[in-house]
């Protein structure tokens, strides 16, 4: 049975994917790192019986993502969309300053953890699968102009890369890979300043993703579908 899977689902744009997701009639695993936390994903599971599936995912956490994947392949389900949203940002950067730990942490969780957990994936993927790497304008190499957030730019950049790279690699699934800018939106990591609502980001990104053709895959786009330059 086809489903659509979240990556940081707990909070701000991948809880807004379950929401509109489940209320399309979709079925949907929801990841976060602890469930028992996530006190929406429990209350929506309830109001949509049989249609939410909420499991821990630490990522890039190699042991983690081969336990997400055998709990998968147990109940024999299969990915027709996956949401790669789980990311992270160090606020405050400052040339000069900027840690090592910071690039590294970065990079783990917002390019090598999506890659890691799709190509772990891809024996469960179904037919057509769409692949969505939530991305930044941030990591656009040539729309760069300023030294804003480099950790997060350089692994944004990086997950660029991997969408590339993924279209390539599932090809023969006739996956649809794309990496994907929600906009600049209002959550924890957007702040309050924000000029879009997490409701119509994700409203936006789904009619994208809906409309995607086998043709865009490896493509890079804005909320609305139009291209971003890498």
């Amino acid at each position: 049975m086809p489903h659509a899977l979240v990556t940081g689902a707990n909070r701000g744009i991948g809880l807004e994917f379950v929401r509109q997701l489940l209320a399309r009639g979709e079925r949907v695993i929801a990841t976060c790192r602890h469930p028992g936390r996530a006190l929406e994903l429990t209350r929506l599971a309830g109001a949509h019986p049989g249609h939410l599936l909420v499991l821990p995912l630490t990522l890039p956490e190699v042991r983690s993502i081969a336990e997400l994947v055998r709990e998968i392949a147990t109940l024999d389900l299969h990915v027709s969309l996956l949401v790669n949203n789980a990311g992270m940002l160090v606020e405050g950067e400052r040339f000069g300053s900027i840690e090592a730990k910071a690039l590294a942490d970065s990079f783990a969780t917002n390019a090598q953890g999506p890659f890691l957990l799709a190509q772990a994936l891809a024996p469960r993927f179904a037919d057509g699968v769409r692949v969505v790497g939530l991305t930044s304008t941030l990591g656009s190499i040539s729309g760069t102009d300023s030294l804003y957030s480099p950790s997060y730019s350089i692994s944004k950049a990086a997950l660029n890369m991997a969408s590339r790279l993924l279209a390539l690699a599932l090809k023969p699934q006739r996956a649809i890979v794309i990496a994907l800018c929600p906009g600049w939106v209002r959550t924890d990591m957007g702040g309050a300043n924000a000029p879009l609502s997490a409701p119509e980001s994700v409203a936006a990104m789904l009619r994208t993703i809906d409309a995607l053709k086998v043709g865009d895959s490896g493509r890079f786009l804005s909320e609305r579908g139009d291209e971003i330059p890498w």
